[in-house]
C-alpha cells in the first residue's frame, strides 16, 4: 500500500476482522484473549477509529504503560518543578509535562506563580534558548522512551560541539523491554501476547523484543500506526496463539528493521547509561529501566548541577492511574473519571497526556457508553 487511504480501507478492515474471528476460535480458551498495546498512540488510534468495537468478543485490548508523561511519578514531576523555581533557572519542557499535576501543583502552576518555565517542541529548542541566555541555567525536561532519547542525546553532542555551558538535562528517559518483563510478573494481569511500540521500534529495531518471546513465551507483533496496522498485528498475534508459536514479528516493516536506527543508538550509546533502578507510576521501581547522564558528560546532567528533593511521593488517593497503567483497570472504572478528573481538571497523568489511556476513553466517546455497563453491573 502507498497511500495513506489504503491503510483505512474500511473492506478490508472487515476481511482481516472476520480472520481474526475465524482463528481466535480455534484457541481453547473460556476466556478472551488478552492483547496488550504497548504504546499509547495506539491506544489513541484504536479509539479514534473505533476498532475495539468491531473486534469479536474473543479479544480484549489491554492499554500499556507506553505514554511517556503518563508513567512519569509524582515525585520526578516535584523534583523538575523544584527544578524550575530555583533562581536564574530557565525550565523547559514538552507540552503535555505541563499540566501533570506534581503533589502540590504542575509546572503550569508553577509558571503561573512566577517560575521561568517555557514550552518547547525540541531539545534542540531548549539549548537554543541556552544560546540566547548566557547568564541564565537553561534546564530541559527530558522524558521519554528510546523514541525521544535519540534527540536528547544528539542535541547533549551538539552542546558540548558548541561549548555551551549554561545547558543541562533533567534526564527521565526510560526503556521498553524492562516495563514489559515487569508486566509480565504481574499475577493480576494474565497477558497472551503484545501490540509492539511501532515508534520505539524504529529506534531499537525488533531484536530486543525476543526475551519477551523466549523467555515469558508471548508473542510480539510491532505495528504501525493505521487502522489497518494494527487490526493486521492483532490477527498476527492471534494466528501465532492458534499455532502456538511465540515469536517476534514485524507488521511495520515499512519502517522498522530488527537491528534499529545505528546511528541514533550509537548517540544514545554514547551519552546515556541504564540506571540500576527508575521509579515508574503504577508500575514502582523497576530494575535497569532508566537512563541516566554518563559520567563524562556531568556538565549537562542537572542532576548533578542541582539540588532538589529527589523523594518518592505516593499517587493521589482517588487516582488510578497506576492500576490503568498496569492494563488491570480500565478508565472508566475508576471512579473519578470524567467526574473529579478531566482534561480540564485532571487528577493524573493518563487524563492529560495526547497518548494517555483516560484521555482516549474521554475524547472519544467512552465516557457514556461504558458507564451505563459499570451500572448494569
Amino acid at each position: 500500500m502507498k497511500y495513506i487511504n489504503e491503510f483505512r480501507d474500511p473492506q478490508k478492515a472487515q476481511i482481516l476482522i472476520e480472520q481474526i474471528r475465524q482463528i481466535s476460535q480455534q484457541i481453547a480458551t473460556d476466556k478472551p484473549i488478552k492483547i496488550m498495546e504497548v504504546c499509547g498512540g495506539h491506544t489513541h488510534a484504536i479509539f479514534k477509529y473505533g476498532l475495539e468495537d468491531l473486534l469479536p468478543k474473543t479479544i480484549e485490548l489491554v492499554h500499556g504503560p507506553g505514554c511517556p508523561v503518563c508513567i512519569m511519578p509524582r515525585g520526578r514531576l516535584d523534583d523538575a518543578i523544584a527544578l524550575a523555581q530555583q533562581p536564574n533557572v530557565i525550565f523547559t519542557t514538552f507540552g503535555d509535562a505541563m499540566r501533570v499535576p506534581g503533589s502540590k501543583y504542575s509546572l503550569l502552576q508553577a509558571k503561573a506563580n512566577g517560575a521561568d518555565i517555557r514550552m518547547v517542541y525540541s531539545p534542540l529548542d531548549a539549548l537554543q534558548i541556552a544560546k540566547q541566555n548566557s547568564d541564565k541555567e537553561v534546564v530541559f525536561f527530558a522524558i521519554g522512551f528510546e523514541t525521544t532519547a535519540p534527540s536528547t542525546a544528539l542535541t547533549t553532542l551538539q552542546a558540548e560541539s558548541d561549548r555551551i555551558q549554561n545547558f543541562s538535562l533533567f534526564c527521565n528517559h526510560v526503556l521498553v523491554v524492562p516495563a514489559l518483563e515487569a508486566l509480565l510478573a504481574n499475577p493480576d494481569l494474565q497477558l497472551n501476547g503484545f501490540v509492539g511500540p511501532g515508534h520505539v521500534s524504529t529506534v531499537i529495531g525488533t531484536e530486543p523484543y525476543r526475551i519477551i518471546a523466549e523467555r515469558y513465551h508471548k508473542p510480539v507483533v510491532v505495528s504501525g500506526f493505521e487502522p489497518l496496522d494494527i487490526l493486521q498485528s492483532i490477527w498476527m498475534v492471534v494466528k501465532q496463539l492458534a499455532e502456538k508459536r511465540c515469536e517476534v514479528e514485524n507488521q511495520y516493516s515499512r519502517l522498522v528493521n530488527s537491528a534499529g536506527n545505528a546511528v541514533a543508538l550509537d548517540a544514545m550509546q554514547r551519552v546515556f547509561e541504564v540506571r540500576e533502578m527508575f521509579e515508574w507510576r503504577g508500575l514502582g521501581d523497576i530494575p535497569l529501566s532508566g537512563l541516566k547522564m554518563r559520567s563524562e558528560y556531568a556538565c549537562f546532567d542537572a542532576e548533578a548541577k542541582f539540588t532538589f528533593p529527589g523523594k518518592q511521593v505516593a499517587d493521589h488517593k482517588a487516582c488510578q492511574c497506576g492500576e490503568i497503567l498496569k492494563g488491570v483497570m480500565k478508565p472508566w472504572q475508576c471512579k473519578v473519571f470524567g467526574t473529579a478528573c478531566v482534561p480540564e481538571h485532571p487528577l493524573g497523568a493518563c487524563m492529560v497526556s495526547s497518548e494517555g489511556a483516560c484521555a482516549a476513553y474521554y475524547k472519544y466517546g467512552r465516557l457514556s457508553i461504558e458507564r451505563e455497563e459499570v451500572k448494569v453491573n
